[in-house]
């Protein structure tokens, strides 16, 4: 997977995150209401560790490294980054 690969992967979450957060949300319904929000959840993850990826192959790249030793971090260490 290169940095366009990864561009492209970022551009269908940023979509799909935009689909599911004007999608009118049915508070009656729990379990769609619940599914909605796990989806969501799911694609802001996938986001964020496809952004990390793409800054760790720039790093590299920067550094006189080889990009493609760059692997994605799993989610929890992803998601847990000082903002």
């Amino acid at each position: 997977m290169d940095n366009q690969d990864i561009l492209q992967r970022i551009q269908t979450l940023v979509q799909e995150e935009h689909d599911l957060r004007e999608q009118p949300q049915d508070a009656g319904d729990g379990e769609a209401h619940q599914s909605h929000a796990a989806r969501l959840r799911k694609v802001e993850e996938d986001l964020d560790q496809c952004w990390d990826l793409l800054r760790q192959r720039r790093a590299k790249a920067d550094a006189g490294e080889n990009p493609a030793d760059a692997d994605a971090r799993p989610i929890s260490q992803v998601e847990g980054y000082r903002q």
